[in-house]
């Protein structure tokens, strides 16, 4: 069994790994992992609870005998399905919370199978406080560029395109799972914060902090992820590219792009029925009378004339003067493509 320690988070691109297994409880790794991590828990979450709770009211050794007793069982378990197909040749690194028993006992049984055997030191712990050193701790190194715009204005589908051009782009409102409004909600939820900020640390240790990254403009919260400080701070620095187009293609961009509501009405007029705070009940009324209609484009443009237009108003008068400004005549993915390559050879020649 070989110790591995990780001092910085690229190593995890340089890990001579097959599979990184986490033997936490299903519920630890649900909140966050390794990137890649696999999980097969020595524990589960409910005999968790029943080690932890004979711990503090019976003690400590009886509450190892028992906890060693159902590690031993779920570890024999682990290698009759899971591990059952892997050779000698298989090398797996291994870690629990903090690189205790749980990860110390399945390694142990895996070494002594036969396998080369890797055990992260401190285990969990160890990487989250590298992900914490670079999102909490320190200033971002990377040169942000933001595209900024009114709602509809395809601002995250050419930030895929600036993606196929060659421009190095961090998308948030994919690594959130999320579209940034009240709309946004996408299937399957969003992640822990735990979990999207390994994603977004993920995503940024590649990057080179020499060239330009693409990023949305999003507020400090995107669903129920906040965004962290050193991200948010680099954000309000960053100079800015803004987009605008007519109303009408807008609206029908916004048809387009939120096809999975349009195809679900009803939960459509629950999510304009959260508007009643900032609308008038008649106003609320005649945009569920739309949705149940299928109006969409005339709904689409009550909600950005008057909905999100005047809050993004309000919230670009108080940010410095966009670098660009480009008015686009339509939002379809060939001019979107052209503006996108535009804009990396612009900026990419200015470096």
């Amino acid at each position: 069994m070989t110790p591995c320690t990780l001092t910085a988070l690229s190593d995890l691109a340089t890990l001579d790994v097959d599979t990184i297994i986490d033997v936490r409880a299903p519920s630890e790794f649900a909140e966050d992992h390794l990137p890649g991590a696999i999980n097969l828990p020595v524990l589960s979450d409910a005999e968790r609870a029943e080690v932890g709770t004979i711990y503090k009211q019976v003690s400590p050794f009886d509450a190892r005998k028992i906890g060693g007793a159902l590690v031993a069982q779920n570890t024999a378990q682990h290698l009759q399905t899971a591990l059952s197909g892997k050779d000698g040749s298989w090398q797996p690194l291994v870690y629990c919370w903090r690189g205790g028993q749980r990860s110390g006992a399945f390694s142990t049984i895996l070494d002594q199978v036969g396998w080369r055997v890797q055990l992260l030191q401190g285990g969990y712990r160890s990487y989250r406080r590298l992900v914490v050193a670079a999102l909490y701790d320190t200033p971002m190194p990377h040169r942000l560029m933001l595209i900024e715009g009114g709602t509809g204005t395809a601002k995250t589908r050419l930030l895929h395109h600036l993606r196929d051009a060659g421009a190095q782009v961090l998308d948030l409102e994919g690594l959130a799972q999320h579209r940034g409004s009240l709309f946004g909600a996408m299937e399957g939820g969003q992640p822990h914060q735990k979990m999207f900020e390994s994603r977004l640390a993920q995503a940024l240790t590649p990057l080179d902090p020499a060239q330009i990254t693409w990023v949305e403009a999003e507020s400090s919260k995107i669903g129920g992820i906040t965004l962290p400080p050193a991200l948010w701070a680099a954000m309000i620095a960053a100079p800015r590219v803004e987009i605008s187009a007519l109303l009408a293609e807008r609206a029908h961009f916004l048809c387009r792009a939120y096809d999975d509501l349009t195809a679900d009405p009803a939960m459509l007029e629950e999510c304009i029925d959260r508007l009643r705070p900032y609308h008038s009940a008649e106003t609320i009324a005649a945009w569920q009378t739309q949705a149940r209609a299928g109006d969409w484009a005339p709904l689409a443009e009550g909600l950005i004339g008057q909905h999100y237009d005047p809050r993004y108003a309000k919230t670009a008068s108080r940010n410095p003067a966009p670098l660009v400004q480009l008015a686009l005549s339509d939002l379809n993915d060939s001019t979107l493509a052209q503006t996108a390559a535009a804009l990396h050879a612009r900026f990419n020649a200015s470096e």
